[in-house]
């Protein structure tokens, strides 16, 4: 037989345990300029662009007998591209009508919070793939330590400075282990904490630890990678645009159950509009 203290009362907390999550900043990053009205899955947002202005040479008229250069006139070209909506997530979850009744907490409102956080953790990291493979920039692939990490990140700087980006809006990822080396190396320096922040165009940025050499450094755990290896990515905030919307959300009554299930449909797209201000260096840990 069973002790007494199968008859002791069971007191549940007043709170579900929310897992801890990660700190999502790419997609705080990528610009939502053209986003546009998306109504369907295989939508686009067009986005059109001026071609190059050519400049040539000009002499002037003299009175020495000397004529001026004919003038070419040039007809402005148009570019266009598309941000096609083809990225399509959804979440689909049930509570039994007796869990419904009893439960306390409420579990319905923790789902939904945690469907919400659960998709933009997918469009961060479909956001980090897309700026690494779209990257016009490569970096040779690098070890770094506390004695190297800096010197990467200049080499970083530089290329977007040869690429002609502009100064303000600047942003690197980095991993935690590249977080410590820097912090071994720069003590007091680098926040040793994601912070999020505010910067001029009113967008909060989760993840903030420090600015070095003109670029703002966010913390993540959604680098991508490839075959094992982390591909750290800087970039100027117009390199990347993100067109997205919630389609969908229903909540039914699901034939032969007793139950209340919701479903969500979210749709958007990403696309690498400026490759040249992407830098990218496949990184491992020394």
């Amino acid at each position: 037989m069973a002790g007494l203290d199968v008859l002791n009362p069971i007191t549940y907390a007043p709170n579900l345990l929310v897992p801890f999550r990660k700190s999502l900043v790419f997609g705080s990053v990528a610009n939502r300029d053209y986003e546009g009205e998306i109504r369907n899955m295989g939508d686009s947002v067009k986005i059109r662009e001026i071609g190059t202005v050519t400049i040539n040479d000009y002499s002037k008229f003299t009175n020495t007998g000397s004529t001026s250069t004919a003038i070419t006139w040039q007809a402005l070209s148009a570019a266009e591209k598309s941000l096609l909506i083809d990225e399509a997530k959804y979440f689909a979850f049930a509570i039994d009508d007796v869990d419904m009744t009893q439960n306390f907490p409420k579990a319905m409102a923790q789902g939904m919070d945690e469907a919400g956080y659960a998709i933009a953790d997918e469009i961060d990291q479909d956001i980090a793939e897309k700026m690494a493979d779209g990257s016009g920039n490569i970096v040779t692939a690098a070890t770094v330590s506390a004695g190297s990490c800096l010197g990467l990140i200049t080499q970083f700087a530089r290329e977007l400075n040869e690429a002609n980006v502009p100064q303000e809006g600047r942003f690197m990822f980095i991993p935690p282990f590249y977080h410590q080396d820097l912090l071994e190396a720069l003590s007091g320096a680098i926040g040793a904490t994601g912070v999020p922040k505010v910067f001029d165009n009113g967008v909060i940025y989760n993840g903030f630890v420090g600015n070095l050499y003109g670029i703002n450094l966010l913390l993540t755990n959604n680098c991508h990678t490839s075959a094992g290896t982390a591909i750290i990515t800087a970039c100027h905030r117009s390199a990347v645009t993100f067109a997205g919307q919630l389609s969908q959300i229903k909540r039914t009554e699901r034939e032969n159950y007793f139950d209340q299930g919701v479903k969500g449909l979210y749709l958007y797209g990403i696309k690498v509009v400026r490759p040249s201000a992407i830098v990218s260096c496949d990184v491992t840990e020394g």
